[in-house]
């Protein structure tokens, strides 16, 4: 069974690990979509790190079965290509999985959207926390 987890993946941190570990739990092999470039600036901001210093990251973990950079234009069209039997979703995504399952039977998959809540208790677990933290050190 194929699992796809996605995200920018910018500053790694406990909670992309956990993220990765519960996704690979769901299923036989792992594929992670690395957000473009142009796709994390338009969701989020522009990574300083580039896509393909952070698919080198990815690809390093050890519940990573491969990694890929998504496509730059509609974040669809990666995992209709790949025809994932799972697509999961992150603690801090905003996408709504029944949205996301809506879509991708649109598209003619019957890809299950999972969400993954389980985070570190730490409190590390997200970019955002880090650099919040960073800034005011």
């Amino acid at each position: 069974m194929l699992v796809v987890a996605t995200g920018v993946f910018e500053l790694l941190h406990p909670g992309h690990l956990k993220y990765l570990e519960e996704s690979k739990k769901l299923g036989d092999r792992l594929v992670v979509v690395v957000a473009a470039d142009e796709t994390a600036a338009r969701r989020k901001r522009r990574p300083v790190i580039s896509e393909r210093q952070r698919l080198h990251m990815v690809k390093a973990l050890k519940p990573v079965d491969d990694a890929i950079v998504g496509e730059g234009g509609d974040i669809y069209d990666t995992i209709v290509k790949l025809k994932p039997d799972i697509l999961t979703i992150g603690p801090d995504q905003d996408f709504d999985p029944k949205d996301v399952e809506a879509e991708l039977r649109k598209r003619s998959l019957k890809t299950k959207v999972v969400k993954i809540r389980h985070y570190w208790d730490a409190g590390l677990h997200s970019s955002r926390i880090i650099v919040d933290l960073i800034k005011r050190q």
